[in-house]
């Protein structure tokens, strides 16, 4: 049985959550061939591989002399944790920070078998062989400097872990008010179609053929709805030109607003996207697999205008 205190257990977690970035930033930057600073954190932590060790520890304490059920008790408590981090991070920031979706026989993409079995080979490499030096480390620190320095590694790290919370926090809004810019583009496309098509065909035949016509509008990706608006602004002010049209006429003010509102949303996204916080650039850079159930589109956007300032 593992007998610490509560110094030393917090201590094990940051040290955990050190070894835990350093494999996981060089193992991303030999993969994409440029300096990755990987994690949620911007220091050099990775707080799920800290409470992925403890959790290994803790659920193998009771089967230490049998490395079969230190194996299974591995498996359970790694994945658990990592299946309720998973959820908990997405409900809050609306994202996934890793992703298993493309992976065989994977759990709502947060958890898969292939990376359950391999937390199970890792609480045997842990505790078998990895956790002996650790331990010996930690216990070959005198205690009063052992406690100045988990106090200054706490400081900092809390510091950084609300700084960083703050920053997601501030992407998800970012995402929700593209979203919403987006929504607004499409009732401004449903719109002119709709004065498109009552001024063509009649106001009798407008309803169906705009049914048929945007049906799958929301699908559609932002640069086409723009595309899409574009062309029927063009096409009001050309039938305006071309013919009298009491129906225009009639609507003018309001294909002004429209497209008044067409120019604020477009630039309302273009800011949005352009991110300029530090911290949000951190967090983007840091976490290049993120991804969104719901805001996909935006946080690609927001990828790639964060990757096109970088370079």
């Amino acid at each position: 049985m593992y007998s610490y205190s509560m110094i030393q257990w917090l201590f094990f977690f940051y040290l955990y959550c050190f070894m835990g970035w350093c494999v996981e930033s060089t193992y991303v930057s030999v993969r994409k061939r440029h300096l990755t600073n990987r994690g949620f954190l911007r220091g050099p932590f990775l707080p799920i591989y800290g409470s992925g060790a403890m959790m290994m520890l803790v659920a193998s304490m009771p089967f230490r002399y049998s490395i079969v059920m230190t194996y299974i008790a591995g498996c359970i408590g790694a994945t658990l944790l990592e299946y309720v981090t998973g959820v908990v991070m997405e409900k809050l920031f609306k994202v996934r920070y890793w992703d298993y979706s493309q992976k065989k026989f994977n759990f709502q993409g947060h958890i898969c078998l292939g990376t359950t079995l391999s937390w199970g080979g890792l609480t045997i490499l842990m505790t078998e062989f990895l956790h002996v030096p650790v331990e010996q480390f930690v216990f070959s620190i005198p205690n009063p400097v052992l406690n100045v320095l988990t106090f200054v590694l706490t400081v900092w790290i809390v510091a950084d872990f609300s700084l960083s919370v703050k920053a997601a926090v501030d992407l998800r809004e970012v995402l929700i008010k593209m979203k919403q810019a987006k929504e607004e583009l499409f009732h401004i496309h449903k719109r002119l179609e709709s004065i498109m098509t009552a001024a063509n065909h009649g106001v009798e035949n407008c309803k169906e053929a705009l049914a048929e016509s945007v049906s799958n509008a929301r699908s559609v990706h932002v640069e086409d709805l723009i595309a899409g608006i574009e062309s029927r602004l063009e096409s009001i002010k050309q039938t305006a030109q071309l013919k009298s049209s009491a129906y225009l006429e009639s609507v003018k003010e309001e294909v002004f607003e429209l497209k008044t509102k067409y120019a604020i949303n477009i630039e309302l996204r273009r800011r949005l996207g352009s991110i300029k916080d530090f911290f949000q650039r951190r967090l983007l850079r840091g976490n290049p697999s993120m991804t969104s159930e719901r805001f996909q589109e935006e946080l690609d956007e927001i990828k790639q205008n964060t990757s096109e300032k970088k370079s």
